[in-house]
């Protein structure tokens, strides 16, 4: 029997996805304000000045580093799931 899920189960939840130079898959981070790291991460993308970024996420990813300069696009992205 196909299980059924009531739509007051459904969610949604917010990562920001950061495609590095080289890899062949985003980082999927999930954050406390996604529009506010987005945002930061558009501001370092256009500086020439390569930095260390570190942030800590709600997600998988607890921890994460890279260098700005090693970023070539970044976005957000909306999930929905079940809980």
């Amino acid at each position: 029997m196909a299980q059924q899920f009531n739509a007051q189960n459904i969610k949604k939840r917010t990562s920001v996805l950061v495609f590095l130079k080289g890899s062949t898959a985003p980082l999927v981070l999930y954050v406390e304000n996604p529009d506010e790291l987005y945002a930061e991460l558009q501001q370092v993308m256009k500086s020439a000045a390569a930095v260390l970024i570190e942030k800590e996420t709600q997600g998988p990813l607890r921890k994460v580093s890279f260098i700005s300069n090693q970023v070539a696009a970044v976005a957000v992205q909306d999930e929905q799931y079940v809980g």
